[in-house]
């Protein structure tokens, strides 16, 4: 049977220690790897593509790698965690480290003078099994000079798989190591304390100059090794401001216990460190793989952290015909949306002061004028139109009028012409007699 949802939700107080169900926690985390395995033996068996110079290390080591496939933890709040994204990622301790592999490659990043700590780790007091795993320390002055280029930072990121930084270099490492570093949080720089305690100063004394060479405090080599021994069992927590945070809690090729051991820790340390109002501002927990879907482990049962945030009836307007509609509530403007409707707003009204001069009178009068204008450009029109017609009418009424009278001397020519080329008389003869006289003078 499918299990309930009343297994899922809960209704938590503020002071609520732990809500999580273990047979929940534990059920979700086999089915999601069963379906990872399952997932990768049907990709591996649908690939038509073979290659024929594969032994049987690389098998081995295919499928080493998909047992390194990441499981994540994604916890949803009621309001967003923090107002301001965070550089440094919280710690959170988990009993089953992912970083536990015995040839695992760690990059000690320090401030200057490097050979400060250089000689920590050298120091037959420090753990021999933490030692064998750092491969390298490597100081913030020999970063900026040999790792400027894109192909050295690359090489660099390859070289090692955990990256841990001195917390006092932390915020100079975006800019000297750039997006192969920052793109994605696969492999940021973990920020380690390992400075030692900072001695009281002296206030009523005279101030002591201290040159720029000088050596920066460091921790014993003991407190060094269990700070990076601490960082390396916890889970990492990068915080943003969203409702939504996504922390990795195991891998695929882990045993369901295990896993379900990390979630409830990872849960419990979200909740009492970093959520407002603890389990009460919880709205869901689940856990995923990188593409697969998410599987509810602990859902709440209320979706709001204040019944003063929750309107029981939405206020009521009365309508034009007498009915009642209900008021949409509008969502409240952000900051970033009022000064972007105060700037339109700004250049609205510098607009309309140019066109008008700042005086609504003015403009009044000068759409009068522009009537007026209108009406006067049409007028004129009309009439430049009309005077051809006007005067073609004139003068049929003056013909109409004085038909008795003699007509202009053009009409008479004209009648003169028509009734000579009628009667045979006209032009014809007169250029007959000129003909006649020419031969006659011949």
């Amino acid at each position: 049977m499918a299990p309930t949802s009343a297994a899922l939700t809960s209704k938590v107080s503020e002071d609520s220690i732990s809500q999580l169900s273990h047979d929940q926690t534990l059920k979700a985390s086999k089915a999601l790897l069963v379906h990872i395995k399952s997932e990768a033996k049907e990709t591996k068996a649908g690939s038509t593509k073979q290659d024929l110079f594969a032994l049987d290390d690389d098998d081995e080591d295919n499928a080493k790698a998909g047992d390194e496939t990441p499981l994540w933890l994604l916890i949803t709040t009621k309001k967003h965690v923090i107002d301001k994204a965070r550089l440094k990622p919280g710690k959170i301790p988990i009993p089953h480290s992912y970083n536990d592999a015995p040839d695992l490659r760690i990059c000690l990043i320090t401030a200057d003078p490097q050979h400060q700590f250089k000689d920590v780790v050298e120091d037959p007091t420090f753990p021999e099994e933490l030692r064998s795993r750092i491969s390298r320390v490597i100081g913030e002055d020999k970063i900026r000079k040999k790792y400027s280029t894109y192909e050295s930072r690359r090489q660099l990121f390859s070289e090692h798989d955990v990256f841990l930084a001195d917390d006092r270099v932390i915020v100079h490492l975006p800019r000297l190591l750039g997006k192969v570093f920052y793109k994605n949080g696969a492999k940021r720089p973990i920020p380690i304390s390992i400075s030692g305690r900072k001695e009281k100063k002296d206030t009523k004394g005279p101030k002591k100059a201290t040159p720029k060479d000088s050596a920066k405090s460091i921790a014993p080599p003991k407190a060094v090794a269990d700070e990076i021994t601490r960082t390396l069992s916890s889970a990492l927590v990068h915080l943003a401001p969203s409702t939504s945070t996504a922390v990795k809690i195991g891998k695929a090729g882990w045993d369901a216990e295990k896993v379900a051991a990390n979630i409830e820790a990872a849960v419990g340390g979200l909740v009492q460190k970093f959520v407002p109002q603890k389990w009460k501002g919880l709205k869901a927990a689940h856990i995923k793989g990188p593409n697969t879907a998410a599987l509810p482990i602990w859902l709440a049962d209320e979706l709001w952290t204040d019944e003063n945030d929750v309107l029981e009836d939405a206020p009521a307007a009365e309508t034009e015909e007498g009915g009642v509609k209900a008021i949409e509530a509008k969502p409240e403007k952000t900051k970033k949306r009022k000064a972007k409707d105060a700037d339109e707003e700004s250049k609205s009204s510098k607009k309309t002061k140019k066109v008008n001069g700042g005086d609504p009178d003015l403009a009044e009068e000068k759409k009068l004028r522009k009537e007026m204008l209108k009406k006067q450009k049409s007028a004129a029109l009309e009439e430049t139109e009309d005077e051809p017609v006007k005067k073609e009418k004139q003068e049929k009424t003056a013909l109409t009028e004085n038909g008795n009278e003699e007509t202009p001397k053009k009409e008479k020519k004209h009648k003169k012409a028509v009734l000579d080329e009628v009667n045979g008389d006209g032009p014809k003869k007169e250029k007959k007699h000129k003909k006649s006289k020419a031969v006659a003078a011949a």
